[in-house]
């Protein structure tokens, strides 16, 4: 009894352990590059632009933006993107496509703007009309 009540805990840490770091490579890469570049699709043209606040929570990637610019326009419009990210000095750099979707959930957003203080600079609160928050499902990652 003993040996299951212990393997049923071991169970649920590895399954809460492996959920919280699925993305863990990705994220550090791009926090240690300081800034990275998303690119959207304004009709046939990709548009990029830089970034700076990404956060991770689970085996998603957030990003935000605010509702006066044509990012979130063309996120809402055609959720394929690509983060790009090179690190200074080094020819070290990481390609992330994927599909985002607009997240609407207040506790992340509040999570969002205590990972990234400088959100608070922009954004009153996490329930600000104008700050907007997307989900990133990964496709696809390239390290080079």
């Amino acid at each position: 009894m003993k040996s299951l009540l212990l393997l049923n805990l071991f169970y649920k840490f590895q399954s809460e352990f492996m959920e919280e770091k699925a993305v863990s490579r990705e994220y550090e890469f791009i926090k240690e590059c300081g800034s990275f570049f998303v690119v959207t699709l304004n009709g046939d043209f990709p548009a990029c632009r830089p970034f700076g606040a990404i956060m991770e929570a689970g085996d998603k990637l957030y990003i935000s933006t605010h509702d006066g610019n044509d990012a979130h326009k063309q996120l809402r419009g055609n959720g394929n993107m690509q983060i790009v990210a090179k690190k200074e000095g080094t020819r070290e750099w990481l390609r992330i496509t994927g599909i985002a979707k607009e997240c609407q959930d207040i506790s992340l957003k509040q999570r969002f703007m205590d990972e990234c203080p400088v959100l608070v600079s922009h954004y009153s609160s996490a329930d600000s009309e104008h700050f907007l928050m997307f989900q990133i499902t990964i496709t696809k990652t390239e390290f080079k």
